[in-house]
């Protein structure tokens, strides 16, 4: 998922890409499962400058299968700009002429952070499935040591959607003392059995691929077919009935009428076939199954003894956006999180916008959610 085409000259320009590693033979990470993991790299991409007080630092924290590219471009010939383009760089709502921004790529994923396709170092081969099941967590865990890394102490800002949320929720659980303000889009404190079901048919897709070989398949042929279907469901509970209507209907693919056969003739079906093979070109199938199985996972509150617990940690300002046509994670999950912040009385505001872009709302509807986060962000920086 990424924004539209945007040239070099009217974005953030050309954009450096770096890479911080920790772990041994210095000190490893505790994952949650109990195992000490390292040495472990993470690909991050900064924005803007840091203040001299080191005050004005943004976490921007990415969704299942984004990466560190948040915005700007890597070459001048590049097509397309990073992620959230529209929303990062001057003068837009992470506006770098005052904000310090930051984004890393998740522990687990494949695009320059330690995951399953790395190379542990005892074997010289990359993990697989020997890869330390992960969680919400400890991505944030990595987080943090990047961020003191960077000597920041206190962040001005953590920001995300989808699983980005989730994360932008751990961290202001997790470390309240460092989170002044959470912005929270299309996001969930908890998976409904519905989004659990959907991830268990991605991972069974891959799994059942021929070409998987219990996921040692780098030095062979790809999982390709298995990551394409797994991606065509994701993809499916990305839109919504109303803009899948509105782009294709039942409009036939360059046919005038039924073929009577099974080849792809509807315009829907060709549009999922292309999304599935041009994901196979940029992701890797075990960190697909690793990180939906560590959304899955992931319960706010079940650590604290419940959601309101959880919430009462939080010292954070907490702005929660949802939209209204997300079936994947609805408005009323977004307000379960704001109904327990504001029994544990914190500063929470919400806005549920009407959208008929389904979840992909978020990476959509940059203009009005823009101004919603512009405002929140300038009143929590004023303030510091």
């Amino acid at each position: 998922m990424s924004s539209e085409s945007t040239p070099v000259a009217e974005s953030l320009g050309i954009v450096q890409e770096h890479t911080y590693t920790f772990g041994p033979p210095g000190v490893p990470i505790t994952l949650e499962n109990g195992r000490a993991f390292g040495p472990i790299d993470v690909r991050y991409e900064t924005y803007g400058n840091l203040n001299a007080e080191r005050t004005n630092a943004v976490l921007i924290l990415h969704a299942f299968t984004g990466d560190a590219h948040a915005a700007g471009f890597h070459t001048a010939e590049s097509k397309h700009p990073g992620w959230w383009n529209d929303m990062v760089g001057p003068g837009k709502p992470f506006d770098t002429n005052k904000y310090f921004v930051i984004c890393s790529n998740v522990l687990g994923g494949c695009r320059g952070t330690t995951g399953p396709g790395s190379t542990d170092p005892e074997t010289g081969k990359p993990y697989g499935l020997s890869f330390p099941v992960i969680t919400i967590r400890d991505m944030v865990n990595v987080q943090k040591r990047l961020v003191d890394h960077l000597g920041i102490q206190r962040l001005l800002a953590v920001a995300g959607g989808s699983m980005g949320g989730m994360q932008a929720l751990e961290w202001s659980v997790a470390y309240p003392e460092m989170v002044a303000s959470s912005i929270v889009l299309a996001s969930t404190a908890r998976l409904t059995a519905q989004g659990i079901a959907f991830n268990a048919v991605g991972r069974n897709a891959i799994m059942s691929d021929p070409h998987f070989q219990s996921g040692n398949y780098y030095s062979d042929q790809l999982p390709a077919q298995g990551l394409s279907i797994a991606r065509m469901v994701g993809h499916i509970t990305y839109l919504s009935d109303e803009s899948m209507g509105m782009k294709f209907g039942r409009k036939l693919q360059e046919r005038a009428a039924y073929g009577f056969d099974f080849a792809d003739q509807f315009q829907v079906e060709s549009y999922l076939e292309y999304q599935g093979d041009k994901f196979v070109d940029r992701f890797d199938a075990n960190s697909y199954i690793y990180l939906s199985k560590a959304m899955d996972y992931y319960d706010l509150g079940e650590r604290y003894g419940g959601l309101d617990f959880a919430a009462a940690r939080i010292t954070a300002k907490v702005l929660v956006i949802s939209f209204t046509s997300d079936w994947l994670y609805p408005p009323y999950q977004a307000k379960e999180i704001v109904f327990a912040l504001m029994k544990a009385e914190k500063d929470v505001s919400y806005t549920e916008l009407n959208s008929p872009y389904g979840h992909d709302s978020f990476l959509l509807e940059t203009k009005r959610q823009g101004r919603l986060i512009s405002s929140f962000l300038g009143s929590v920086y004023g303030n510091c």
